[in-house]
């Protein structure tokens, strides 16, 4: 290659270079406060290199070696911040439909600072995935997203939190007055480990911040729907079909009567929502089943319609097609609803302030449950503080094998607001 086309090929990628250079750190926004910035900046590729490590951990939920292992390397990074660390092991979780014999353990750190606010950060380590499928989604950076397995749900927020602390640490801010970090590893199977852990941490505090993505537009949520299960079991009684059906009792037939009459328990416009979704019935094509099942999600806004909910399938199921079946139902809560309150709504009020007036960027908040729930309803149970829920990362595809990604651009806005939040909770701005 001559050496002119050569100096161009070099020119042209220092030139590249810069422009890369120069995207990352773009000025600062006029109103931000310099110093802050200036760390979040400097705190962005910190964050994607602990990002990469963490992708790089298989943690599915029922993963045990995973979920200890990510949690021991989470320890380590807590601890080296100067956290007073715990390992907490889960020794009684709730007994679920779906949970394992043994749970994941949780990871709890202190900060203790010199003013007097109380803030729980609160992130999961664990995924849905299965050993194995890191294989077909490993980390990558592609234009302004990175990839990854698990990585908007939740490996994004772990290490949010990480650098976070890691921010207000090289500004010297200590006004706060405790900081709670909690990464539990059994979300993704609702946190039967370490719902009462979560619940008991988040009682006294001034504030907590849950860190599930805030999706593509970074919405904070104020609302969580409650999730609950009901588990229909039919008795009835084997018959050959074909010779003698008369003398079972066809427990598939009882189980249709069931579901059918529930059908109109569900009250959508009140946020109360029933869905027969999973179903079982017989062994044998020439056999009268003996035993049916279904399975159904349950969708609530308020624990009382919950109540209700349950009190209306028990009654149902007294109604019976045969009067030799038995029928029971079995209800399951897996996350409680979670309400907005006027403090959740006061906390969120002053994050819009700071992405307005700091950052010129919009914020929404959103004060009504779509039907997700998450461990912030657990944290909001007895807290007299204000749970936000949406703190982390934008991003999208969470549960997705091969398109889950976070947005680069709000790496630098969002430790801002997470820094700022702390001050503006603690009473005093960076020096």
């Amino acid at each position: 290659m001559p050496a002119s086309s050569i100096f161009s090929a070099r020119s042209l990628v220092f030139a590249l270079a810069a422009l890369a250079t120069a995207a990352c750190h773009a000025a600062a926004p006029a109103n931000a406060q310099p110093a802050v910035y200036s760390a979040a900046e400097a705190e962005r590729q910190p964050l994607l290199d602990t990002l990469r490590s963490l992708v790089n951990i298989e943690s599915g939920s029922k993963d045990f070696a995973g979920v200890s292992y990510i949690a021991k390397v989470t320890a380590e990074r807590l601890q080296a911040l100067g956290g007073q660390v715990e390992v907490i092991p889960s020794n009684d979780p709730e007994r679920l439909q779906d949970t394992p014999d043994a749970t994941g353990p949780s990871v709890k750190a202190v900060f203790k600072g010199k003013g007097h606010s109380k803030i729980l950060l609160l992130a999961h380590m664990d995924t849905v995935y299965l050993p194995g499928d890191l294989a077909r989604q490993p980390f990558r950076i592609d234009g302004d997203r990175a990839y990854g397995l698990g990585i908007e749900d939740e490996k994004q927020g772990v290490a949010l939190v990480l650098h976070s602390l890691a921010l207000l640490q090289k500004l010297g801010y200590q006004q706060y007055g405790e900081i709670t970090v909690l990464f539990n590893s059994d979300e993704e199977i609702s946190s039967p480990g370490s719902r009462k852990l979560i619940t008991a941490l988040a009682k006294d505090q001034d504030a907590v911040f849950s860190f599930e993505s805030g999706g593509l537009e970074g919405t904070l949520h104020l609302a969580t729907s409650g999730i609950g299960a009901v588990f229909l079991n039919v008795e009835g009684k084997a018959s050959h079909a074909g010779a003698r059906p008369e003398y079972g009792v066809n427990a598939l037939y009882e189980l249709s009567h069931q579901l059918l009459q529930m059908k109109g328990l569900s009250q959508p416009e009140r946020g109360l929502k029933l869905n027969w979704t999973v179903s079982h019935a017989g062994s044998n094509r020439n056999v009268i089943p003996a035993h049916a099942e279904a399975q159904a999600d349950a969708r609530a806004l308020r624990v009382q319609d919950f109540d209700a909910l349950q009190m209306a399938v028990q009654e149902k199921i007294q109604n019976k097609l045969f009067d030799s079946s038995r029928v029971s139902a079995r209800f399951e809560l897996r996350r409680p609803p979670m309400e907005a309150s006027d403090a959740a709504r006061k906390i969120a009020a002053q994050a819009q302030s700071i992405y307005h007036q700091e950052l010129d960027l919009p914020l929404r908040v959103n004060d009504v449950a779509l039907g997700g729930g998450t461990d912030a309803a657990f944290a909001a149970l007895h807290s007299r503080g204000g749970v936000v829920e949406g703190m982390g990362l934008g991003g999208f595809g969470a549960h997705s094998s091969n398109d889950e990604y976070i947005l680069l651009g709000s790496i630098v806005p969002r430790l801002y607001l997470v820094a700022r939040m702390v001050m503006e909770l603690s009473g005093g701005a960076a020096k």
